[in-house]
């Protein structure tokens, strides 16, 4: 499967509960579309939010933000990682 880094551009002011929450509702139906969620970020001043995924494709990404409440403004495949 592919890694995904999806962009929320809207959600100013979150909080880390708000944030946990919204990561909470995806891993509940992850499993669904075969997607697993497997990190989020937060900036609350810019309202920047980024989720790493392994999935097998955006749109099933897509599909489960949908679900969730919480739909991506950006979905990204990272083909390339190092550590």
């Amino acid at each position: 499967m592919a890694k995904f880094m999806d962009v929320h551009h809207s959600m100013k002011g979150i909080t880390e509960e708000q944030l946990r929450e919204a990561h909470n509702a995806d891993l509940a139906i992850e499993g669904d579309e075969n997607v697993h969620f497997e990190r989020a970020w937060a900036d609350p001043e810019s309202g920047l939010v980024y989720c790493l995924s392994e999935a097998p494709s955006a749109e099933a990404v897509q599909r489960i933000h949908e679900r969730a409440g919480h739909k991506a403004d950006e979905i990204h495949a990272v083909p390339l990682t190092v550590q």
